[in-house]
């Protein structure tokens, strides 16, 4: 991370100020410096930043303006992806949620994914003084969480298959003492997890399901499940090109949860987490499943296959009935699941579905409080029916070309009981363009938001009960 510790000697300092107040700091300024910034045009608009020059060419002082969004975070990782090669300090102290958010906004700042690039080097970054408030611990496990699923999802499918998705997890588990069971091939059949093995089975790589566990058994539960779909070719109802360009990030959903397992297992939350990852790829050969198959689930219930390349939520149907039997306090899954969700909200918002009011109030506070935005979607019930089937229990994927969203959702609060607080995210796990520490690219969409919410359901130090949750 591009955050030092040292003296502010030779160091030049960092100003905040926007539109409004930037002409009472221009007329404080000597002549010299206010001509400069009038030269420059700089007005503190949205994003702009002015560096003012000393008397021996040394940057003498940083005005910066935030940007649209306003949040601490994305301000700083903008000034540290344009500043120039130095050493920076903040002229005045935030509080210590504020400063946290400068030092993980200024270090995310720097982030690349530069695991195949065999030219060049990472060029050298602006370096920030650690602001004094800010909490580094929680500064550095939020940076390492991110940047590993960041470069989980990064990963080609060749180099990030159900075994490597495996093999990320088994390394976080030893990191922290948790446990880690993973159930290969045709063992998920033995087991009774017949919608993995029915997906997955037609790779040379077997699929697997990946169950990682932390924390004192008496501790309240909390469960992530994640769709780890390493690579979706659509399998018989195969993807144009186009579509398939970007499916290495399938697996988002399973490099998210396992992130925020590692963030929740290094802050040392009083809980006993669970993570289920069914890692699977969704190929093509003589043995995929086919279209009108009828399968039958963990929960008992048959589904009718409508569209093979609606296969995540099969797979997390599995996942979903096991985490449910055990009856956690909170049980989260986060999908790369629907074009459907990015139609309705766009790449940047996940969509929120959620079964119980108060879990979901939570939720949003910590998104709304960490900049980490998600946006609540209905349960509707109206919907239901466009799930039935003929021959089966419910089809995978509806006919009509509306509410895709909300019938996967639909479909997944099948394999959950009514009295178990469930929160699904479906998200995009992917920026289409490049910002301030956020380049083209893997994203752990909603991890922050679910981290706070957590910590302040169950804060670390501190016994835990579980919260009273609404029957849906």
């Amino acid at each position: 991370m591009n955050l030092v510790s040292g003296s502010r000697r030779g160091a030049a300092p960092i100003i905040i100020v926007d539109k409004k107040g930037w002409p009472k700091v221009a007329r404080g300024l000597s002549k010299v410096a206010r001509a400069w910034a009038n030269s420059t045009g700089f007005v503190a608009d949205f994003g702009e930043h002015l560096l003012v020059p000393g008397r021996r060419g040394e940057i003498h002082v940083v005005y910066a303006a935030p940007p649209k969004n306003g949040h601490a975070i994305w301000t700083f990782a903008a000034l540290a992806a344009r500043l120039p090669v130095g050493r920076y300090f903040l002229d005045v102290e935030p509080g210590r949620e504020e400063a946290t958010d400068v030092a993980l906004g200024w270090a995310l700042g720097g982030y690349e994914f530069r695991k195949y690039k065999t030219r060049g080097s990472p060029r050298d970054r602006a370096e920030l003084l650690w602001p004094e408030a800010a909490d580094r611990a929680q500064v550095e496990r939020l940076f390492r969480a991110i940047t590993f699923g960041r470069d989980l999802i990064n990963t080609p499918a060749e180099d990030m298959g159900p075994a490597e998705l495996a093999e990320a997890a088994e390394n976080i588990a030893r990191r922290h003492g948790a446990s880690v069971r993973v159930i290969v091939g045709e063992s998920l059949l033995a087991e009774n997890y017949p919608m993995i093995h029915a997906v997955g089975r037609a790779s040379h790589r077997p699929p697997r399901l990946i169950d990682l566990r932390w924390g004192k058994t008496d501790a309240p539960r909390v469960t992530l499940v994640g769709k780890g779909v390493c690579f979706d070719s659509g399998g018989l109802d195969l993807k144009s090109s186009s579509a398939m360009q970007l499916m290495k990030k399938d697996m988002g959903g399973a490099a998210t949860v396992l992130a925020l397992a590692d963030a929740v297992m290094d802050a040392g939350l009083p809980i006993r987490l669970r993570v289920l990852v069914p890692a699977v790829d969704n190929a093509v050969s003589g043995n995929a499943y086919r279209p009108l198959d009828v399968l039958r689930t963990r929960k008992g219930l048959t589904v009718e296959v409508t569209n093979t390349d609606a296969e995540g939520r099969l797979i997390l149907a599995d996942a979903l009935a096991e985490a449910d039997a055990e009856r956690p306090a909170v049980l989260i899954d986060v999908a790369t699941l629907t074009g459907a969700a990015r139609v309705a909200l766009g790449p940047d918002v996940p969509a929120l579905f959620c079964n119980d009011e108060p879990l979901a109030a939570d939720l949003l506070r910590a998104a709304e409080a960490s900049g980490d935005r998600l946006w609540r979607m209905p349960l509707w019930d109206g919907y239901r029916s466009q799930l039935d089937s003929k021959v089966a229990d419910l089809v995978n994927a509806s006919s009509s070309p509306h509410a895709g969203a909300i019938t996967a959702a639909l479909f997944l609060r099948e394999f959950v009981s009514a009295t178990t607080p469930w929160i699904h995210i479906d998200t995009m796990a992917w920026n289409i363009e490049s910002r301030p520490g956020r380049p083209v690219g893997g994203e752990t969409m909603g991890l922050r938001a679910l981290y706070r919410m957590l910590c302040e359901r169950y804060p670390a130090g501190r016994s835990a009960k579980a919260p009273r949750s609404n029957k849906r």
